[in-house]
């Protein structure tokens, strides 16, 4: 290979059943002696923050809690949890959740130490760093804890914006597959399928790598094959372990690669219908595929074989066919119709898609009229 690359390395990663456990060590091994958990009032509902929050405690860590994230954050909310956080005071901050709550965090953590920025601010290469943080995902499907910037709305210009810095990126990964067994069957489908465009754009992406290829082509194939068992079955450990890491590799490649045209117009449904990302996803994603096909044919080729095997080459559409027929088989699959969106909308959503910086990485550039048809073929 000709073309050279750089990667940054990536966080620590710490694996398995119970690991969980070893938070205040981890929060100790940062030289810190205080957490603030950052959550959202549904997950402390099951007691698994109060969990969290008195294993800390029983440690001897001085702890606090913003319980205030939503399903899709808003930068409202970033400034609202920064403020919280300079209260608490200096800290290592403790994202526990699904990706909404782990890209809040990132902001919170970053907002805290500039007490005079908002979350619109760009911080991007701010001289001064965030307070360090720890992710524990409790969804397998953004793979947020690889990464230094996070995704929330800008509820007054109704678009997704992208906030973050380099100091962010979490220092530590907890991936506990048992903190995910009380999943319900219909969000572990529709965070599970994220993590499987997640590497599927990874692989398609222009910002794509041989290093960041393994890490998507494996995920790929990890999601594919426990997702569907993850959903029928959610106590299933085995699955719920390999489908966590699945999401995370998945996360390591999209940090290299970047994603694409599914994520641009998911980004646009979801600040506008308030449809659940997944779900939005699931919505276009066999439209894009169709369109990116003749540009994303050996890519394509690659997610054939990561769900197949290594039965001989087929063109395109066989790729497109498997990951279509496993959104119909977890039942995330619906029509942009039926998630509300009115057809007057659709220009206003393919103008976003194209203004959204991951569409740049797609395989195929779309104009706004490519994305109207697919819009269009997908209501």
């Amino acid at each position: 290979m000709s073309t050279g690359f750089s990667i940054a390395p990536s966080c620590a990663l710490e694996f398995g059943p119970g690991a969980v456990s070893r938070l205040s060590a981890l929060v100790d091994g940062l030289g810190a002696d205080s957490a603030f958990v950052v959550t959202d009032a549904g997950l402390r509902g099951t007691g698994i923050v109060d969990r969290v929050l008195g294993g800390l405690t029983a440690d001897g860590l001085r702890t606090g809690v913003f319980d205030g994230i939503g399903p899709n954050p808003s930068t409202t909310v970033v400034d609202a949890g920064a403020v919280a956080l300079r209260r608490f005071g200096p800290c290592v901050v403790i994202g526990l959740g699904g990706g909404s709550v782990l890209d809040a965090a990132k902001g919170i953590a970053l907002l805290a130490t500039h007490p005079d920025a908002h979350a619109t601010d760009p911080l991007w290469d701010s001289p001064v760093d965030g307070l360090p943080l720890v992710a524990v995902p409790t969804t397998a499907g953004t793979g947020a804890e690889t990464n230094g910037f996070g995704v929330v709305e800008d509820t007054c210009a109704r678009r997704k914006i992208y906030l973050g810095h380099p100091s962010v990126r979490p220092r530590v990964a907890v991936l506990d597959p048992e903190l995910t067994l009380g999943l319900p069957a219909a969000i572990t489908a529709a965070t599970g399928f994220d993590a499987l465009v997640h590497g599927v754009e990874s692989l398609a992406s222009r910002g794509a790598n041989p290093v960041c290829d393994a890490a998507a082509a494996q995920a790929v194939a990890l999601v594919g094959r426990w997702l569907p068992v993850a959903v029928d079955d959610g106590t299933d450990l085995d699955a719920r372990s390999q489908l966590l890491l699945g999401a995370h590799l998945a996360g390591q490649a999209l940090t290299v690669s970047g994603l694409g045209l599914v994520h641009g117009i998911a980004h646009a449904v979801t600040a506008h219908l308030g449809t659940p990302h997944g779900i939005a996803l699931a919505a276009v994603n066999e439209q894009v595929m169709r369109y990116s096909a003749d540009a994303a044919a050996a890519p394509y080729e690659r997610v054939r074989r990561a769900l197949d095997g290594a039965t001989p080459p087929a063109g395109p559409a066989p790729a497109i066919d498997t990951v279509t027929a496993l959104a119909e088989g977890i039942g995330v699959r619906r029509t942009l119709r039926e998630l509300g969106a009115a057809r007057d909308l659709l220009p206003v959503l393919a103008a976003a898609a194209v203004a959204d910086p991951v569409t740049a990485n797609a395989p195929r550039p779309p104009s706004e009229a490519d994305v109207r048809d697919i819009l269009d073929a997908a209501w």
